[in-house]
């Protein structure tokens, strides 16, 4: 490449996914959906003015209603769900972009006003969590003490994990995420800090690793290995105050190797603490990168120079900007230019109308 278009504005592929540069968008919820988590024709319109991301990673998005933790966030378990999604997706291929859909189930991030009956939230073990969750409300309380899932409901939690990749397929995606990460129900299990289960997914990394294992390998046989992407994020306490594994480079090390025996699209990692400073040099991710052996999406408050050197080193194939897409809905091409970043309205971030989510201008 010239030394004026560095490679991470290089097309390249990710699995089977083809990409026109190597800047993702991350996922990022806004909480603009209506309580039957169906999308407004103001997701369409906010979607195809970032489809310059090489990949969209769309918002977290619920599986399941079981699986909501927070008001106003968008499902892919409903036809109404599958419509509206299918309306962003047409209009982000129209603007030739490409975006997957990241599978969400909260585990014991709910409370009893977001789930059907004001049943309790259910998570590996009745641990419950730190923090908010946002509820219609517009109030954010303590999440609900969950309670532990029978061993014999597994396979229904899998099972709705198959039946989202199946609707996100209808529903014109690329491909889709599976989150694991950012301390929510794969996540909750994979850790022993919350699973203290004593059944076949719980004790043993091998266990306590099962369950994601086997969501991920049905979405796969939805979708193909290829176009499916897996989160992770090994040493973040963001979400619930959640204690790290006791081992996390043993335990996230032994889960790279069995998802890159997968053949996945890409491994997508936070590398330190969610809304943090890059923490790279807190956990080894070349390494988990390396056990991985596939596409890896870093992810971490990187910047400009940081994204450019990562791609150039072979650390990642790409890198996803979160926050920086909300208020620079061209970020690739303000990259591109080196020009000044807009800032983001903090107020706008979660809920609301058009302010703050669709009316940031882009470059002149």
């Amino acid at each position: 490449m010239s030394t004026n278009q560095p490679t991470l504005f290089a097309p390249t592929t990710i699995g089977a996914i083809a990409v026109t540069n190597r800047v993702a968008m991350a996922p990022l919820t806004r909480s603009r959906a209506d309580m039957d988590g169906v999308h407004s024709e103001l997701a369409v319109e906010y979607y195809r003015q970032r489809a310059g991301a090489g990949l969209i990673i769309s918002e977290a998005t619920n599986i399941s209603r079981e699986g909501r933790g927070y008001a106003f966030t968008p499902g892919i378990y409903t036809p109404a769900q599958v419509a509206a999604w299918r309306r962003v997706t047409d209009a982000v291929h129209a603007a030739g972009g490409k975006i997957v859909c990241q599978l969400w189930h909260v585990g014991r991030m709910s409370h009893v006003s977001l789930q059907e009956h004001g049943a309790a939230p259910v998570a590996p073990s009745a641990l419950q969590a730190d923090e908010q969750v946002f509820l219609e409300s517009q109030s954010a309380e303590r999440p609900s003490m969950p309670r532990a899932l029978e061993t014999a409901e597994i396979a229904r939690i899998v099972a709705d994990y198959r039946h989202a990749a199946q609707c996100a397929q209808e529903a014109g995606f690329d491909g889709v995420e599976v989150h694991s990460a950012n301390c929510y129900l794969l996540e909750q299990f994979i850790r022993d800090s919350t699973n203290r289960r004593t059944d076949q997914y719980g004790g043993s990394v091998e266990n306590r690793t099962r369950l994601p294992i086997e969501v991920i390998s049905a979405v796969a046989e939805v979708w193909g290995p290829d176009r499916v992407g897996v989160r992770l994020s090994p040493i973040t306490r963001a979400v619930g105050d959640t204690p790290l594994d006791s081992d996390p480079q043993g335990t996230y090390f032994y889960l790279a190797e069995q998802l890159g025996k997968l053949g996945l699209a890409y491994l997508h990692c936070v590398e330190g603490q969610t809304r943090g400073d890059n923490g790279a040099g807190d956990f080894d991710f070349k390494q988990l990168h390396a056990r991985f052996g596939g596409k890896y999406i870093a992810n971490n408050s990187y910047d400009r120079q940081m994204a450019i050197d990562a791609v150039d080193a072979g650390h990642a194939d790409m890198v996803a900007f979160g926050r920086p897409f909300i208020a620079n809905p061209d970020l690739v091409e303000r990259l591109r230019r080196n020009a000044p970043l807009a800032e983001a309205d903090r107020n706008t971030f979660y809920g609301g109308g058009a302010g703050g989510y669709t009316d940031y201008p882009a470059l002149a």
